[in-house]
């Protein structure tokens, strides 16, 4: 379902209105936020001086730290008056990025969550259950208010407590669930050990974000939950989740809401723009943010961009799914790899339930990678207790060559039982650092 005709518009229509909304973001924050105004006049340009959608790349990079350095509300561009609310960054390397929306903010998320939501098959009279957080983190409201712009029925469950999303999930009968994909799997893994079928549920469809997830993930879900599983994109600096979506025809890529967000595509190290198709660092500036709008944000996630028509018969240009983040990504002995690449080859072995931690330690000078998987229940009921060593120590073998194999890195796998690596309600806890700790003997 197209709910706005906006998502079928030719490149040239899409361009003129990006350009003239660029003008004017470009006007307002020079005028109201002080930070960019420097910025600006540290380049020598004004906002006039963009007369083409080529000319963004005169104006300056923003990064995670320029909204820390100016925390907590220095970067907004409205006075406190015309504000509704605040969302905000955990916080948990640092100072939180808090960010602030006008009611006219409020209204045009809804409005880009509600087409988003469409796309994964969302109707108005469905309901939809939202296992996102709610509170400071963007998802559980961001979710909420589409959904009820849209028109669906929005039990905003939030997560935690396995036994009532299970109820509500049977009672309330939603034709879609909405969290993150390593919750929604813990979930559907719960009702099989109370001796329930997931796929039983009344659930067609499935939004999953907030964490980087591969197609092997999308195909445990899908099998487990018999769902078809959607993709969606959105950080809190930009907006929150809406900025882009799959539709659940095609789930080839992501429809950015490029009448709010004009992306591009950087080299990360030389800041270069990148032409379609190449793969590189994520950049957002907002179009139509009042409280706070942003200028060429890096997001830190890889991922790259394509124009063209969908067989869903939008035109709105599409990201790739992410692949990573700059930050998350490993160096190990000089090879470049992403957790989510170990992810994607690790759900094809079938012993491996899907849940992994990558633990890096210290030992004198040296960093050191373990990769700490998880057997299947039925992997690990199935040897008597004389085989399990074998069994495990063959498991260890077969994960550290297929490693080497796939991804071409080395390092130490520890096998452990099932349910053993911790489980989250919220984002997945992928890379566990113990290298601040004292050093290894």
């Amino acid at each position: 379902m197209i709910l706005h005709e906006i998502e079928t518009a030719g490149r040239s229509q899409m361009e003129r209105l990006q350009l003239e909304r660029l003008q004017h973001v470009a006007s307002v924050v020079y005028e109201k936020v002080p930070f960019y105004r420097e910025q600006f006049e540290r380049r020598g340009i004004k906002p006039e001086d963009i007369n083409s959608l080529s000319d963004l790349k005169m104006l300056p990079l923003t990064i995670k730290k320029d909204l820390r350095d100016h925390y907590p509300f220095g970067l907004f561009a409205v006075e406190r008056e015309e504000m509704v609310r605040v969302h905000a960054s955990s916080g948990t390397s640092g100072k939180p990025t808090v960010v602030g929306y006008t009611q006219n903010d409020i209204e045009m998320w809804g409005g880009i969550v509600a087409r988003a939501i469409a796309m994964a098959g969302g109707k108005p009279g469905d309901v939809l259950h939202n296992a996102y957080g709610y509170g400071l983190f963007t998802g559980g409201l961001g979710l909420h208010y589409g959904s009820e712009k849209l028109g669906m029925i929005t039990v905003p469950v939030s997560g935690g407590n396995m036994s009532r999303q299970i109820t509500l999930l049977e009672d309330f009968k939603p034709s879609i669930i909405c969290g993150t994909p390593s919750y929604v799997l813990n979930l559907a893994e719960s009702m099989e050990a109370q001796g329930k079928d997931p796929a039983s549920l009344s659930v067609k469809y499935g939004i999953f974000g907030a964490e980087p997830w591969s197609d092997s993930m999308r195909k445990t879900l899908e099998r487990k939950m018999d769902i078809k599983a959607c993709d969606i994109y959105g950080l809190s600096e930009v907006i929150g989740p809406g900025v882009a979506m799959e539709c659940h025809e095609a789930r080839d890529g992501l429809h950015i809401a490029e009448d709010h967000f004009l992306v591009e595509v950087i080299n990360p190290d030389t800041f270069e723009t990148l032409p379609e198709g190449e793969v590189g660092e994520l950049v957002f500036t907002s179009l139509t943010k009042e409280a706070f709008p942003i200028i060429r944000y890096r997001t830190g996630d890889i991922a790259s961009i394509q124009y063209g028509t969908c067989s869903c018969g939008r035109t709105t240009v599409k990201m790739s799914r992410v692949k990573g983040r700059v930050d998350d990504m490993l160096i190990i002995r000089g090879v470049n790899v992403f957790p989510s690449e170990m992810e994607h080859f690790l759900l094809q072995i079938n012993e491996l339930a899907p849940h992994y931690q990558v633990h890096l330690k210290k030992k004198g000078a040296l960093d050191l990678v373990e990769l700490q998987v998880e057997v299947t229940e039925e992997c690990f009921n199935g040897v008597s207790n004389d085989l399990h060593h074998d069994r495990l120590n063959e498991l260890e073998r077969k994960v550290k060559s297929l490693m080497k194999d796939r991804c071409y890195v080395s390092m130490d796998i520890k096998v452990r039982a099932p349910r053993e690596i911790p489980r989250s309600e919220g984002k997945a806890i992928r890379i566990v650092d113990l290298r601040g700790e004292a050093m290894l003997q």
